[in-house]
């Protein structure tokens, strides 16, 4: 089981666009957007310290699973530097210049899309993540017409810019810009795509502000966690990056182990699906493309492109956040989470996992590698974010539906619930109510009374406790509103 930690003789390095560059004497927490202005690479910009606004997007180039790369946009502000040991990075600059536009960066000023200037080299690196999208093809007309004008006739998903935020020049330049840029020419970028990505490497740094350690296996993973049990795991980092930003939180010991395979893996079963801890949520959409609708609903409305493109399940749950929305949807799902220590390893129900307001039954010394979803899943189901955004954007009330529904008898109910409560929960109450229930307006509508009661909603500066019951309650009847407008609609 023991596996020896990575040398910490070996200084990180990394390509930077086209130039290799050592990691220097940067603290262990300094993020990609401070080390790349401290090493007078200024394009990407903060804005918001906390992956809102998409000012400090860069690029990097990541593997893809059919051995090629893909050019993926991430939040410089919260990833660590340390964490891009070994990386290929290209920022605003590294695209193109003044005498040489890129593609994006021409459309972008013929549009009129930049007038601070202070966001456009983060819309342009997302800009070209979604310009390079291996998948990205002319959509068929009807595809078009239902995207509501969020796709343009090029392919172009507007999505892509979710993470972005612009206060000046206004959406619709850049929405042209985006429009109109045409394929992809057989340039450095664009066959960059066709050999796989560098491999990460087994990092360790040590300065005075801590230490930062890649481990490559679990079982070094769980040797470090048991030494130091104070140690911080990371995977995406998207909300220890936060913490490091808006509350100099520091720790004594950094673990990044998104690269350990275990982590890693996406395997669809006869009776379960099990989905690694650090798998990037843009990634696990793609993969399950589907399989799992409920998951297919609420990927979609997490956080932004930006942030999904490095944001895990097992981060998510790992934080114990109430108002997390991934937790809501697992409850429905029943899913299993998987913890392991030097130990061993051990299967715990995701409804018996959160104790308290950020405790659940994770010892300091475990972690997280996979998720395990059944397989016998509901004829209904939906995800109901309730938020003051339309993206991007923390939720006020969560609710995910698992409903069975067999000659308009709803034979099971699973529902779970973040934002009303210390812990995400289930909603035991209104599923009791409704199994064996006639699926009918009368049924919901008594259920939904119940549903509005789940819980324990507290009034914050994002939602009052009544407003919150009164969604709960609302999101029942919307469900069934909905589903009695498909069902007719197929009548």
């Amino acid at each position: 089981m023991n596996s020896p930690d990575p040398s910490p003789g070996i200084e990180p390095r990394f390509t930077i666009n086209g130039v290799e560059r050592a990691f220097g004497p940067s603290a262990a927490h300094t993020t990609a957007l401070e080390w790349l202005r401290e090493n007078r690479l200024t394009g990407a910009k903060e804005g918001c310290a906390e992956g809102e606004c998409g000012a400090c997007a860069i690029l990097v180039a990541q593997k893809d699973r059919n051995g090629g790369s893909s050019w993926c946009a991430v939040n410089s502000c919260l990833v660590p530097m340390a964490a891009l040991d070994g990386q290929e990075l290209v920022t605003a600059e590294g695209l193109g210049n003044t005498t040489n536009m890129h593609p994006v960066q021409a459309a972008m000023a013929s549009a009129g899309g930049s007038q601070c200037g202070y966001c456009t080299p983060g819309f342009v690196c997302s800009l070209a993540a979604e310009f390079y999208r291996k998948d990205r093809v002319a959509p068929h007309a009807a595809t078009l017409e239902q995207s509501h004008g969020e796709l343009g006739a090029n392919g172009f998903d507007l999505h892509a810019l979710s993470g972005n935020l612009c206060r000046c020049t206004g959406y619709r330049p850049i929405r042209d810009a985006a429009y109109s840029l045409g394929e992809v020419s057989n340039e450095v970028f664009a066959r960059r795509r066709d050999t796989p990505a560098q491999e990460y490497k087994p990092t360790a740094l040590t300065r005075s502000d801590g230490r930062f350690v890649r481990a490559t296996t679990l079982a070094q993973a769980v040797r470090l966690l048991n030494e130091n049990p104070e140690a911080v795991l990371v995977a995406g980092s998207t909300d220890w990056g936060v913490e490091v930003n808006i509350r100099a939180r520091r720790a004594p010991l950094v673990i990044a182990v998104e690269q350990i395979p275990e982590l890693g893996i996406i395997e669809v079963r006869d009776h379960d699906i099990e989905i690694g801890a650090a798998v990037p949520l843009s990634e696990l959409e793609l993969a399950l493309n589907g399989k799992l609708p409920l998951l297919a609903q609420l990927i979609p409305q997490f956080a932004s492109r930006l942030i999904r493109n490095r944001a895990t399940l097992g981060g998510n749950l790992g934080t114990g956040s109430p108002i997390g929305d991934g937790a809501p949807a697992l409850l429905a799902l029943e899913a299993q989470i998987v913890l392991a220590s030097a130990h061993g390893q051990r299967v715990v129900a995701l409804a018996d996992y959160f104790t308290g307001y950020r405790t659940n039954l994770k010892q300091a010394d475990e972690l997280i590698t996979s998720l395990r979803i059944p397989r016998q899943l509901s004829n209904l189901t939906a995800f109901h974010k309730i938020a003051k955004r339309r993206f991007d954007d923390i939720s006020s009330v969560a609710v995910a539906f698992s409903l069975q529904i067999d000659a308009h008898l709803i034979t099971k109910a699973t529902i779970g619930l973040g934002g009303v409560a210390a812990t995400p929960l289930r909603a035991v109450a209104t599923e009791e109510f409704l199994t064996s229930k006639p699926w009918t307006h009368e049924t919901i509508t008594t259920a939904a009374t119940i549903l509005g009661k789940e819980g324990t909603p507290m009034s914050d500066h994002r939602a009052s406790s009544g407003y919150r019951s009164m969604m709960l309650a609302n999101a029942l009847l919307k469900l069934y509103a909905e589903n009695h407008v498909i069902q007719e609609a197929r009548s």
